[in-house]
C-alpha cells in the first residue's frame, strides 16, 4: 500500500493542530472526524451506483413532500448511526426528518447540535451527476439536557463549523471552523481525507453566474432586470460578457464557485407564493453561507445577509445569492433599487 508523503496533512492532523492552536476543542474535533467518516461511507455507496442497488426512488416522501431517493434514506441513516454513540452531540436534525432527534438516553450526550442535508442534489443521482452532503454545527444552549426543534433556531453567525462533502470524480470535504475555508480530498487507497487546498479564496469579481433561467417568468422584476443585464453582455449596462453554468446540484455549483469564482442564485419566485424560496436556511443556505464568507465571498437573500437571519422554524426556506463578493453586492443593489421604486404601503 502506498505511503502518504511526510508533509501530507490529513484531516485528523489538521484538526489536532487546530485544537492545539485553541481554535476548536476536542469534542468538536471528534464530531467533525465522525461526520467525515460517515461521508466516506456515503461516498462508497454513491460510487457503487447501480451495482449497489441504491438508485431510484425509495417510495417515500420527506417533510417537504418531495420524493425520496434510496440514497437519501441510506445517507440519512448513515449520518444518524455514526453520530449516535460518540458522546459529542446533544441532538441532530436532518432535511429528511420532520423534527430534530435527541441522542438516545442509552448513549452519552455532548454539547453540540448537528444539522445536515444527507444527499443534496439527489435528483441527479440516476444520471451520475455530482451530489453531496452538507452539514452545520451549532452549540447546544447551556443548561438544555434534551434539545427540541426550538434549540436549533440559531442565526448562521452562531455556527461553530460548517462543511460539505462532494461525491464527484474525486470525493472532497470542504470545511470551515471559522478560520478560513479548506478543502480535503479523499485518498481512497488510504481511506483518509488529505488537505489539498488551505485557505480557499473566491475572486471578488466574476463573469460566471449559475441560475435556472427557465424560471424567469416567475421572478420579481428586480431579478429579471439583473439577469437580463448579465445576458446583454458587453453591449449591455454591465459592459462585459458573462457565461452561465447550472448543474442543479447546490454542492456542485457552490464547489465550482469556491474553486474559481462566480455567483450562485436561487431567488424567490411566485410559482408558490407561500414559499420564500427553494433552499432551506438551516441545512443549505447557512452552512454554505459560512463557507463562502470564510473564503472571502458574500451570501445574501437578495436583501439581507443570510448569516444574520434568525430562523423561524426548522425547515424554513429562503432565497439564496452567494459567491463573488462584488457580484453578490451588485445583485443586492438591483433588489434595493426595485424596493425603493415601489410605492409605499399605507
Amino acid at each position: 500500500m502506498p505511503q502518504l508523503h511526510a508533509q501530507t496533512v490529513s484531516l485528523s492532523r489538521y484538526l489536532i493542530e487546530e485544537q492545539r492552536a485553541g481554535r476548536i476543542d476536542a469534542e468538536l474535533r471528534q464530531l467533525i472526524a465522525v461526520v467525515a467518516r460517515a461521508c466516506t461511507s456515503i461516498a462508497i455507496a454513491v460510487g457503487k451506483g447501480a451495482l449497489g442497488g441504491v438508485l431510484g426512488d425509495a417510495g417515500t416522501g420527506n417533510v417537504q413532500g418531495e420524493a425520496q431517493k434510496k440514497l437519501d434514506v441510506l445517507s440519512n441513516d448513515i449520518l444518524l448511526e455514526a453520530n449516535a454513540w460518540g458522546g459529542h452531540l446533544a441532538a441532530c436534525a436532518s432535511e429528511e426528518m420532520d423534527h430534530s432527534q435527541p441522542i438516545p438516553d442509552a448513549y452519552p450526550r455532548g454539547g453540540f447540535l448537528l444539522l445536515f442535508d444527507p444527499l443534496d442534489g439527489s435528483s441527479n443521482i440516476d444520471v451520475n451527476v455530482s451530489v453531496g452532503t452538507i452539514f452545520s454545527v451549532l452549540r447546544c444552549p447551556e443548561g438544555v439536557t434534551r434539545p427540541g426543534d426550538e434549540h436549533f433556531l440559531q442565526a448562521g453567525r452562531q455556527q461553530v463549523a460548517a462543511g460539505y462533502c462532494i461525491y464527484g470524480p474525486s470525493t472532497m470535504l470542504v470545511l470551515s471552523t471559522g478560520h478560513g475555508t479548506h478543502a480535503f480530498t479523499l485518498d481512497r487507497e488510504q481511506g483518509v481525507f488529505v488537505l489539498t487546498q488551505r485557505g480557499m479564496c473566491i475572486p471578488g469579481q466574476t463573469r460566471e453566474f449559475a441560475i435556472n433561467v427557465s424560471n424567469r417568468r416567475h421572478w420579481e422584476p428586480a431579478m429579471q432586470a439583473y439577469v437580463d443585464d448579465l445576458m446583454a453582455g458587453s453591449e449591455g449596462p454591465r459592459g462585459k460578457d458573462f457565461n452561465m453554468r447550472w448543474i442543479a446540484s447546490m454542492v456542485a455549483d457552490v464547489h465550482r464557485i469556491l474553486t474559481r469564482g462566480g455567483i450562485f442564485i436561487y431567488p424567490w419566485d411566485n410559482k408558490d407564493p407561500g414559499k420564500a424560496g427553494k433552499l432551506r436556511l438551516m441545512y443549505e443556505a447557512s452552512p454554505m453561507g459560512m463557507l463562502v464568507e470564510q473564503a472571502g465571498g458574500a451570501a445574501s437573500t437578495g436583501r439581507e445577509a443570510i448569516l444574520e437571519l434568525q430562523p423561524q422554524h426548522l425547515h424554513q426556506r429562503v432565497p439564496v445569492f452567494l459567491g463573488s463578493r462584488q457580484e453578490v453586492e451588485e445583485a443586492v443593489a438591483y433588489h434595493h433599487r426595485h424596493d425603493l421604486s415601489m410605492p409605499r404601503r399605507a
